[in-house]
């Protein structure tokens, strides 16, 4: 996952402070680190943090759009951090990917033209290529280094890189997709929360965009931030969608790395008669262990769009 925020640039030596064990070489407090301990305290989630502790910072460097931390830690395994946020551990990193690609992607007769917006890391690429009708994915990623980087520090994530399905455009991602027009089957946005570069992939030029670029019975699929924390902006989110497609819901799950330990997902589809809530192709047990999914299967799928009340009665029509 994407999510970043403006933050203040990290030091250069990050990586001069830590040994190759358990320990900081020193021990020096910044609004990241403190002593052995990554802290991510943002303005998008105001009056708390959520730390992971640090075994040996692998790789920092400030690319031409942020700041790119890599470390192992001591719990979580490798972590992708871009600009003070935590994009994907790998200890929970499935559980996002599998979620926002496996929704859409079982809610659409025949995918098989994917594009996807963002997803540096590789792992939405690497769910969307388990299934055998996909002919071709675009992928628009606009920071080539987050890519390289996960390629060296994160391969499980950054495995499909290579596959010849895939077209990797290098660019602006709205600006790409607003010269598609009835390309795609399936979009995914694997975008940065809506602040800074990322505030256009949450409007309704950028929905508009998704639709024209989308097929007959197209579907898009978003991250959704959590409703413990951004239940407004989803709610905005929501009726912007509602605007434009036919049929929109939220779903959501657990990843203990993100704030409130849980993410939202929007769907929609131009064709009104998808039932995103039922998905269209089911996996056996032992083609969920093919596929190498731990997290999403059908009754997760289903279980995924029963919201809390306080959140279906802010969110659902």
């Amino acid at each position: 996952m994407c999510r970043k925020w403006t933050f203040c640039s990290f030091l250069d030596f990050l990586s001069a402070m830590f040994s190759e064990g358990d320990s900081c070489k020193m021990a020096v407090d910044t609004p990241v680190i403190s002593g052995s301990w990554f802290s991510e305290v943002s303005s998008v989630c105001p009056g708390q943090s959520f730390s992971i502790q640090i075994k040996e910072i692998l790789h920092h460097q400030h690319s031409g759009f942020q700041d790119v931390l890599v470390f192992d830690s001591k719990n979580y395994g490798r972590v992708l951090v871009l600009d003070g946020m935590i994009q994907v551990t790998e200890r929970d990193e499935f559980a996002y990917q599998e979620m926002l690609t496996h929704l859409p992607m079982f809610s659409h007769p025949h995918p098989a033209k994917v594009l996807i917006i963002g997803g540096g890391d590789g792992g939405i690429l690497r769910e969307v290529l388990k299934h055998p009708s996909v002919e071709s994915v675009v992928q628009c990623e606009i920071d080539k280094d987050v890519v390289e980087v996960s390629k060296k520090f994160l391969p499980s994530l950054a495995s499909s890189f290579s596959d010849p399905k895939l077209t990797l455009h290098i660019g602006d991602g709205l600006e790409f997709m607003q010269k598609c027009k009835g390309v795609f089957d399936i979009v995914i946005t694997d975008s940065s929360d809506p602040v800074g570069p990322a505030e256009s992939l949450f409007g309704v030029t950028y929905y508009e965009s998704l639709f024209q670029a989308l097929r007959p019975g197209g579907i898009v699929a978003s991250q959704g931030e959590s409703p413990w924390l951004h239940l407004e902006l989803i709610k905005s989110m929501l009726t912007s969608c509602r605007k434009i497609f036919p049929v929109v819901d939220y779903a959501f799950s657990t990843v203990p790395s993100y704030p409130s330990g849980q993410i939202g997902y929007v769907l929609c589809s131009k064709d009104v008669a998808t039932d995103f809530r039922i998905p269209l192709r089911t996996l056996e047990e032992a083609d969920l262990d093919k596929w190498g999914l731990r997290y999403y299967d059908t009754e997760v799928h289903k279980a995924a769009f029963v919201l809390p009340r306080f959140a279906s009665t802010a969110l659902l029509p």
